[in-house]
């Protein structure tokens, strides 16, 4: 399925934030409500600075596949959010699903949630073997360890290099 939604990619620009969200591991909320400001495409990471968990507040990496949909979507035009609607607004959850979402997936024949996305985001981080603390967190789950939340430094590289494998 994942293959299938980057061969109709070029159809419809809205199948990039499916991509994007596969490929980040974050939730719905937290990519549309993703500022410009806090994305730095230089080092090709963003930051979560609001999320459902403590555990969600992080720096993601994007991945080198995805990196093209990112500089679209930032320089689309002067909306503060990453994405929009098509006359430059922010994008409301029941919009996104009811107007896109759902639309897109209808053609393909699949039926999934865009919480989907994390679920394949972490499955194929394990299918190439990356370790657990890692997967944790690019999407923010809690259960580190107090040794692994306060002593262990990951830096945006090593997040880029595990996030590249997928």
């Amino acid at each position: 399925e994942v293959n299938r939604i980057w061969k109709v990619k070029d159809t419809n620009i809205y199948y990039t934030i499916i991509l994007m969200l596969i490929y980040s591991g974050c939730r719905i909320s937290e990519l549309l409500d993703l500022k410009k400001e806090d994305i730095d495409l230089e080092a090709k990471c963003f930051k979560i600075i609001e999320a459902k968990t403590a555990a969600g507040i992080r720096t993601v990496p994007i991945a080198e596949k995805v990196y093209p949909f990112f500089e679209y979507w930032y320089n689309k035009n002067d909306c503060e959010y990453l994405l929009s609607t098509p006359d430059g607004k922010h994008f409301e959850y029941r919009n996104y699903y009811d107007s896109y979402w759902k639309p897109l997936l209808l053609p393909l024949n699949m039926k999934h949630r865009p919480h989907d996305c994390r679920h394949t985001c972490v499955s194929l981080l394990t299918a190439v073997n990356v370790d657990e603390r890692t997967i944790k967190r690019i999407v923010g789950h809690k259960g580190q360890g107090v040794t692994q939340q306060v002593y262990t430094h990951f830096e945006i590289e090593t997040l880029l290099e595990a996030i590249d494998k997928i």
